[in-house]
């Protein structure tokens, strides 16, 4: 399975590409950072990421999109904009036809490190080690997309396999 990461962010939004599934070694497509530029209008750099994101998919073609759940706890202006790049993920991939998935930032801390309070250097330590890199990706919104990806390959794959056999036996695809 190919999962595209995103760690969303209207100034760095980090995109991670990984080859892997359920008890094999996960391993690195592709890693960046989308940037716009804070001196844009909002909507110009909504619009900077939606393509970029759109690039990506049709470079990389994954077979999932993941993408960090946002939420608010203490500067609400900045998540607003974290927000609206994470649903512009999640619109690349539906647009794409692939499904889309969510994972709490808990979550992906937990499956890369075993903690779910962790920082983003051990999240970038162990997805370095993870992936055998000789660094973790850099900045660490990179690092982070790469995490989720990673995330989704171990988390996700049994909620994709649930996801598949509910749809099968509804009669919306086939075996």
């Amino acid at each position: 399975m190919r999962v595209l990461g995103v760690d969303p962010g209207l100034t760095r939004c980090g995109v991670g590409v990984v080859d892997g599934a359920p008890g094999r070694q996960p391993q690195l497509v592709a890693v960046g950072v989308i940037t716009t530029p804070a001196d844009l209008d909002p909507s110009r750099r909504l619009l900077l990421i939606e393509t970029a994101l759109a690039e990506w998919i049709a470079e990389h073609r994954p077979d999932v999109v993941a993408v960090e759940r946002v939420f608010a706890e203490h500067n609400l202006h900045s998540v607003i904009g974290t927000a609206q790049a994470a649903g512009l993920a999640m619109v690349a991939g539906a647009r794409a036809g692939l499904p889309v998935f969510t994972h709490t930032p808990t979550e992906v801390k937990a499956a890369i490190t075993g903690s779910g309070r962790a920082d983003k250097a051990q999240v970038g330590h162990m997805v370095a080690r993870l992936l055998r890199l000789d660094a973790p990706p850099k900045p660490a919104d990179a690092a982070d997309a790469v995490a989720l990806a990673i995330c989704h390959l171990w988390r996700g794959a049994a909620s994709d396999r649930i996801a598949q056999a509910v749809a099968r036996q509804s009669g919306r695809v086939s075996a």
